[in-house]
This record gives structure tokens, sequence and C-alpha cells, in this order.
């Protein structure tokens, strides 16, 4: 099945934008509770992949080695938007694991953060790697091979034993043969992975409910999801949608962007209902779902937020008091031109 649509943007009640995508709901048995086009559908996890790509180094005993406290584990499984707290907390992992910005092989971008965004324009300075969103996730992986006493010029090839076993465990939980993960190559140069929809959420609901994994990797999954919904502001930023939706979750649900249109949440078991499962939600935006800057330096995606709410509000997951409280980020938003003039609407248009 081709791809649905699954957001549209009106204007003088004319349709003007539609976005299409497929959407995958999947629960920690392997039940397909609920799809849009193609649950199947194969796409790259992007940065949706980080709490998958944490998994062996916690699994190991990562987090006991080093001392790292939950947010510095949250910040391993984030995309951070390098905010002078981001970089802070990056900065005190390496220090405890004997390593400095040197050692990553992500590159460098801009950050998301604004403050940090106009302080380096300000001072005409360039961004360094710590910068990049990746580098908590790239710190983790480097902290895990000087563990295991392995390569660290070499950490990011996928023949790297640390890759192997992020495949490996990503096969696991996933239910996918290992051949059957195609690879590419990440924008912070990191091995990264596609699947078919149906897998990359199976392989979230059991992240989020480990009642069949050995006992080892269970701990490990509950650590990760746990650093993640109590400390959310270090997995995206303070009024990130990924952020507010973990903190009106209240460790209830556990959710994680990836680029070029790529979604993934979690629901914790009991989430929809006693005695339910843990569920795993993967989408991708065909169009990949462009972020956009207002006028306060504030980047922004279109789609995902409100295609997001409108899953979680389909499936029943979220309380009056929850939906009121991510409101800003839809289902349903007005659109207004640069003087603040009502122009239209801009609103999911699916049903599972």
């Amino acid at each position: 099945m081709p791809p649905q649509p699954l957001f549209e943007t009106t204007r003088g009640g004319i349709t003007e934008s539609v976005h299409y995508g497929d959407i995958a709901v999947v629960d920690s048995n392997g039940k397909l509770l609920a799809s849009l086009g193609d649950p199947h559908h194969i796409a790259f996890l992007r940065s949706s992949a980080k709490p998958f790509q944490a998994l062996p180094f916690v699994e190991r005993g990562g987090v006991e080695h080093f001392h790292l406290t939950l947010r510095e584990l949250a910040i391993a499984c984030a995309s951070h938007e390098g905010s002078a707290l981001h970089l802070q907390t990056v900065r005190e992992m390496q220090i405890k694991i004997g390593i400095d910005e040197s050692y990553l092989q992500c590159g460098a971008h801009l950050p998301g953060d604004a403050e940090a965004f106009k302080a380096l324009i300000l001072q005409d300075k360039s961004p360094t790697p710590l910068y990049n969103n990746c580098s908590g996730k790239h710190t983790a992986m480097l902290a895990h091979a000087k563990m295991r006493g392995l390569p660290l010029e070499t950490y990011l090839d996928i023949a790297h034993p640390i890759q192997q076993d992020i495949l490996a465990s990503l096969s696991d939980l996933c239910r996918i043969p290992s051949e059957n993960i195609h690879l590419g190559i990440d924008g912070c140069s990191a091995p990264n992975f596609a699947m078919p929809l149906y897998n990359a959420a199976l392989g979230m609901a059991r992240l989020c409910d480990p009642h069949d994994l050995p006992a080892q990797r269970a701990e490990a999954c509950r650590k990760i999801t746990s650093a993640m919904t109590s400390h959310p502001e270090m997995v995206s930023a303070d009024g990130e949608f990924d952020c507010e939706l973990m903190r009106a979750g209240e460790g209830r649900i556990v959710c994680k962007r990836g680029a070029e249109g790529y979604q993934i949440i979690g629901l914790m078991p009991g989430a929809l209902g006693k005695d339910a499962p843990g569920v795993g939600i993967a989408f991708k935006v065909s169009d990949g779902d462009a972020a956009r800057m207002n006028l306060h330096y504030e980047w922004s995606a279109r789609v995902r937020p409100a295609v997001t709410l409108e899953i979680l509000r389909q499936l029943g997951a979220l309380s009056s008091k929850q939906e009121q409280a991510l409101g800003r980020f839809g289902p349903v938003k007005s659109l207004h031109n640069y003087r603040g003039i009502q122009t239209g609407l801009a609103q999911p248009v699916f049903s599972l």
C-alpha cells in the first residue's frame, strides 16, 4: 500500500498541501494493533535509533563502570540542542571516561538552542563537535570501547565490536535478522539502520516492556527508559516536543525523533489500560518534514508532533489534562501570517 495522507494545511477552505506517510502500532507481544499505509515500509530510523544504540553499553555495565548519572545516560540517547546545560553534561561524561571532544568523529553543526546559536554568532565563533546533537551518543560509544579495551580510532566502523554489538542487540529487540537490516551512514557518521516500521515499533514496545528478555538486558532497557523519562530535557530540550511529551507522560511515554520525518514512541505497560502490554509506535513522513525556524530562533517540525498526538488520541493514551498541556503542538493548529492574521488550519487527516 502506498503512503497515505497524514496531515494537511488549508487556506480559504481549500486544501493547500498534504503530507503523506506510514504508521505501525505494535504491542510487546508482536501484535499489530493499528496501522496506516504500509506498516512494513522500510525506513532509516536515524536518531530514533539512539536508545537502541545505547543498549549494549548499558547492558555490559557501562553506567556503573563510569559512575554515570541518569541525566548522562539520557543525553547518550539524545538529539540534544547544544545548550549550555547539554554541553556541560557531555563534558562531565567525558571527564569521567577520560576523553575529550577531540575523540569525537561526529562533526560539528550549529546548535538548535536559540541562546547558544546567538552566542556563537555574537562571539564570531564556530561550533565544535561537542555541539553536535549526537555528541552524547558518540561519547557513550567511546566509553563502551574504552571500557572493553577496544580501539577508539575506529569506533564508527561497522566491523568494530561495539557496532556489531549494537547491530546484534537491535536485531534481537526488533526480531529481525541482522542481515535484513539495511545499513547506511548517519549525519553524524555513525552507522544507521533501516527496517520495516513494524519491527522498529516492536523494538520500542519491548524496550518499554522487556518482560520476555533476559534479566540483564531487561534491566538495561528499564535504565534507558527511566533515564529518558526522568530527564526529558536531556533527550531534546525544554519546550521541544519530545521533551514536553515525555514530561506530560509522567513516566509512561517514551519518544525519540529522527531526521527525515521519522518518529518513534513507546507506551509503558498499563498505559492503554490495566494489564495492557507495552506498545511501540513508529511512523515516517514521506517528505521528510523539514524543520522551520521562527522569529525567536527556535526550530520546530510541522507534521510529526501533531501526528504523534493524533495517534495517541486515537489510541486513548492521553488524558484531557495531558492533551491540554500539549495543545500548542496540535493536533489541530491555526495558521497565521506575519501580521498575525489567521489564514487557515493545519491538522491530521487520518484514521488508524
